[in-house]
């Protein structure tokens, strides 16, 4: 009974893996800069499990909430030595004000390894689009401030590149974390 218990999992499990390989986000890339002006890609990662969020260094409080919960997890995670290598990405949706200066200034409150990635208007929209990130940036006030409306989710994406789940801002950082957890003990890679 166990036997087939476990079978009966697996093929589910791959039968899942199989599905979200098929979905457009799994292709998702994008064409970056990291905040030393170094290009970077979605294949500079494989290898590693990534957590990615898109949002902006003038949020007011969303995307510090945010980014502070996805530092927690990510130092949750980092205590257990025996787990793979996790990578934590912030994307800006607000290139025009989110330079790499701007960038290291802001993550450097957050977890050490934040790595900020931004590029023209164009990449940016184009990174937000494959990922299916809305974004929009909002009226300009009085003094040319203004917000960017956008998607508050954190990806998780395996070793493949392959996205395996999302995040909303319900999740506390302890389910972040059971969750990345519960798939990189579940990964298995995808055979040759």
């Amino acid at each position: 009974w166990l036997y087939l218990r476990h079978e009966k999992q697996e093929q589910r499990r791959s039968r899942r893996l199989g599905d979200l390989r098929a979905l457009a986000l799994s292709r998702a890339d994008f064409h970056l800069r990291d905040t030393s002006g170094r290009p970077r890609t979605k294949a500079d990662f494989l290898g590693r499990w990534v957590l990615l969020y898109f949002g902006f260094t003038h949020c007011p409080d969303v995307c510090p909430e945010q980014l502070e919960k996805l530092s927690l997890a990510v130092g949750l995670l980092e205590r257990d030595a025996a787990l793979p290598p996790l990578q934590p990405l912030f994307v800006t949706v607000d290139p025009e004000r989110d330079d790499a200066a701007a960038l290291e200034r802001y993550l450097r409150d957050f977890h050490p390894r934040l790595l900020g990635l931004t590029g023209s208007a164009e990449q940016v929209r184009a990174a937000a689009a494959a990922f299916r990130v809305y974004l929009s940036a909002g009226p300009r006030d009085a003094d040319g401030d203004y917000v960017v409306d956008h998607s508050v989710l954190t990806f998780l994406l395996d070793p493949d590149g392959v996205f395996r789940d999302c995040y909303g801002r319900s999740s506390t950082a302890e389910e972040v974390a059971r969750s990345v957890r519960a798939h990189m003990d579940g990964y298995r890679a995808p055979s040759a």
